[in-house]
């Protein structure tokens, strides 16, 4: 009798394995779709068959890209390490169809994996590559013309726009490969319409035809005769600003032999003795705009450095000018 119990266990052990293995593999309900494409009623091992047909070439081989302004970057999924593992896509399936109420259709995505560094790497790249910086106007001031630049409106792209539609093509076989991220205009800070306000007056200084020119709005608006720097004593050349200004200012005489008697002396405002006739309008180290009681010197190279007017001119021109004014000596 223990023989018999002996055999019958043994038998009964031996019979345990082969009927574990005969257990029925899950089958994934009725009404469960991956990306569209039905696995109902499969088993988890027919669902990843499906889906490795139908999706690997599309996941996989097929490469992504995103075409901005006309020029394509393309983006390998080698380079990214996609990964496509169509069993884990079925059980994914499964385990959705199994914790979402019959019949309520349920659809899950591919189960894919990929290095999200690099793909910011690539959407970085991509940003950089397109965006398109906004262009100011400006104006380049001549001795006789006001040459506008028109300003540019410059393209920025929405890079975490970008971002999410390239994430969804990697793991949606029904997503579009290529994509076609907007950009948005991004307007110049100075536009070439706000120029005449920027440049609301100019001034020019030729010390070869001895003129200065009045600018209003980049507009020319009257000319003076002037008498520029002796040899000796030049008058700067470049691109200044109208410093300060003054009626009738004092003269304090420089340490230099040419101020005679004068030299480190203030002369006071509206003196016959000041060679500062009237208006004043600093530019630069000492140099500036006046009138000159020697209306005769007008148009030659008679000042020491400064230039001069005459005084009706001078008293014209004053008012016409605010500090700040750019003044281009050439």
């Amino acid at each position: 009798m223990r023989r018999i119990i002996a055999l019958s266990f043994a038998l009964t052990m031996l019979l345990a394995p082969a009927a574990l293995a005969q257990s029925p593999e899950p089958v994934i309900r009725a009404g469960v779709t991956v990306a569209g494409l039905d696995v109902g009623n499969q088993t988890l091992t027919q669902a990843a068959g499906t889906i490795d047909r139908a999706y690997r070439h599309q996941l996989v081989t097929r490469n992504v890209s995103a075409r901005v302004g006309g020029k394509v970057y393309s983006l390998k999924t080698k380079q990214i390490g996609l990964v496509f593992d169509p069993a884990k896509s079925a059980r994914r399936a499964f385990n959705a169809g199994r914790d979402t109420p019959a019949p309520k259709p349920v659809d899950v995505l591919p189960w894919t994996s990929y290095d999200k560094k690099k793909l910011a790497a690539f959407v970085a790249r991509v940003d950089r590559s397109a965006r398109i910086a906004p262009r100011d106007a400006t104006v380049r001031i001549t001795l006789q013309h006001m040459i506008k630049r028109a300003s540019k409106s410059g393209r920025e792209m929405d890079d975490k726009s970008l971002a999410k539609a390239l994430a969804l093509a990697l793991g949606d076989p029904r997503a579009p490969r290529q994509i076609r991220p907007k950009r948005a205009v991004v307007k110049a800070k100075v536009r070439t319409k706000d120029l005449a306000n920027r440049y609301g007056t100019v001034v020019t200084i030729s010390q070869s035809s001895f003129r200065l020119r009045l600018f209003k709005r980049l507009k020319f608006v009257k000319s003076y005769g002037v008498a520029v720097g002796q040899p000796a004593y030049p008058t700067p050349r470049g691109l200044f600003s109208i410093a300060n200004k003054a009626v009738n200012p004092p003269w304090t005489a420089p340490n230099s032999p040419w101020a005679g008697a004068y030299r480190n002396e203030t002369v006071a405002g509206g003196s016959a003795e000041n060679p500062l006739k009237a208006r004043w309008m600093g530019i630069v180290n000492g140099v500036g705009i006046h009138g000159t009681g020697e209306p005769g010197s007008i148009g030659s190279r008679a000042s020491h450095g400064c230039i001069r007017m005459t005084v009706p001119d001078v008293i014209d021109l004053y008012p016409r000018v605010p500090v700040g004014t750019p003044v281009l000596i050439r």
